[in-house]
C-alpha cells in the first residue's frame, strides 16, 4: 500500500484524535511519526500508532495536555508536558532554548511528565537550520541492567546530536544506548522474525533470538557491557535527577496498553557556535573534518542515508503493509476505541 506523506499524516492524525488527542497534539505527533517512517526508521514510525492510541485511551497519555514552561532561570528552563505525548513539549523546549541560546550563547532545557519522544535527532533539526549545535537525551522505561546487574534499571536512553554545515545537510547523530533500539524487537515480534544473539536476554538472563522473550526480559547495553551501561546512567541522571522527571524503573513499559503515565524526561543542550569559536570558524572546521572523513569513500556521513530516504518518500510516498493500513483505518474511525 502506498500513501503520500500528506495522506499518511492525515490518517495518523485522525487515528490519534479518535483515541482522545487534541488536534494540535495529534498533528505534532503525526508529523514526527510519518517523518520517522519516511526515513526508514519503522520502529519509530507508523507501527507506534496503535501503542500511542492505546495509551491515550487508557489514560497513560493525556490527550488534552498543553505543554508549558514551568521553571526558567537565565540559561536553563523546564517544560512540563503535563502527561501528554512528547512531541509538542519537546518542540516547546527546543524553540525556547533556541531563543535563550541566541542571547546567552547556550541553553539547557528539560521536559518532564513526558512520554515516548520518538527519533531524538529530529527534535534538533530547527537548531541546525538556525546555525546552532544541539544535543538531546531521553530516558525510557527500564529495559537494561546496570553494569554487572541482573535486573533492568535504565531505559535504552537514546542520545542525539546535530551539527550544522555550510550549504550542506547537517551531521545527524542518533543512537540508543542499548545494542539496538528496543523498537526493533517490537517490529520483529510483530513480523514473526527472530533477532540476532547479542541484542537481548530473556527473563532468566539468557541470550535469546526470540524478540518477545527479549521484550519481556532485558536489552543488552551498547557494546555488551559496562561502557553502554555507564552512558545510560549519565543520561538517566541528566533527565531525571537533574530536571525532575521519573527514573526509568518508575515507568511502566511502553509495550503494553495498561500501565502508568510514564512521566519520563527529555533534555536538550543548545549551543551557538558564534559565542565560542565563531560561526565562520566553526563552519570551516566542520568542513575540514568532513573532508578528512570522505577521503575514504566507504565512510557515510551520519544522517545521509535517512535524509536520502526522506527525500525519496516525499516524491514517491510511503510503502506500508496492507495490515498496517487497515489498522490505521480502523483506529481513525471515531468509535475505534
Amino acid at each position: 500500500m502506498n500513501l503520500s506523506i500528506e495522506q499518511a499524516r492525515s490518517l495518523v492524525s485522525a487515528a490519534l484524535e479518535a483515541a482522545g488527542a487534541s488536534p494540535t497534539m495529534a498533528a505534532n505527533t503525526a508529523q514526527a511519526l510519518v517523518l520517522a517512517e519516511a526515513q526508514g526508521l519503522v520502529s519509530h514510525g507508523l507501527y507506534r500508532i496503535g501503542q500511542y492510541a492505546a495509551h491515550l485511551r487508557n489514560g497513560r497519555a493525556n490527550g488534552a495536555a498543553i505543554p508549558s514552561v514551568s521553571r526558567s532561570r537565565s540559561s536553563v528552563l523546564v517544560v512540563d508536558a503535563h502527561g501528554g505525548l512528547a512531541f509538542g513539549a519537546c518542540a516547546l523546549a527546543v524553540n525556547e532554548a533556541l531563543v535563550v541560546a541566541r542571547e546567552h550563547g547556550v541553553c539547557f532545557s528539560g521536559v518532564v511528565n513526558s512520554h515516548h519522544a520518538g527519533v531524538m535527532v529530529d527534535h534538533l533539526r530547527p537548531l541546525a537550520a538556525a546555525g546552532m549545535v544541539g544535543l538531546a537525551f531521553s530516558n525510557a522505561p527500564a529495559a537494561m541492567p546496570g553494569a554487572g546487574g541482573r535486573h533492568p534499571v535504565f531505559g535504552t536512553n537514546p542520545v542525539a546530536a546535530i551539527f550544522p554545515r555550510r550549504a550542506a545537510d547537517p551531521l545527524m547523530i542518533d543512537l540508543s544506548l542499548s545494542e539496538v533500539a528496543r523498537g526493533k524487537l517490537m517490529v520483529a515480534a510483530r513480523e514473526g522474525k527472530s533477532i540476532p544473539v547479542g541484542w537481548a536476554l530473556d527473563l532468566h538472563g539468557e541470550p535469546t533470538t526470540d524478540p518477545q522473550a527479549g521484550m519481556d526480559g532485558m536489552m543488552l547495553p551498547l557494546g555488551g557491557g559496562a561502557k553502554g551501561a555507564m552512558l545510560a546512567l549519565m543520561v538517566e541522571l541528566l533527565v531525571s535527577a537533574l530536571i525532575g522527571a521519573r527514573f526509568s524503573f518508575e515507568a511502566s513499559t511502553f509495550f503494553t496498553d495498561e500501565g502508568n503515565a510514564p512521566g519520563l524526561g527529555q533534555a536538550f543542550l543548545v549551543i551557538d557556535p558564534a559565542a565560542l569559536a565563531g560561526a565562520e570558524a566553526f563552519s570551516d572546521r566542520v568542513e575540514q573534518l568532513v573532508d578528512a572523513l570522505q577521503r575514504d569513500p566507504e565512510v557515510r556521513l551520519p544522517g545521509a542515508r535517512r535524509l536520502a530516504l526522506e527525500r525519496q518518500a516525499a516524491s514517491q510516498g510511503l510503502n506500508i503493509t496492507e495490515e498496517l493500513h487497515q489498522q490505521l483505518l480502523h483506529l481513525a474511525r471515531p468509535m475505534a476505541s
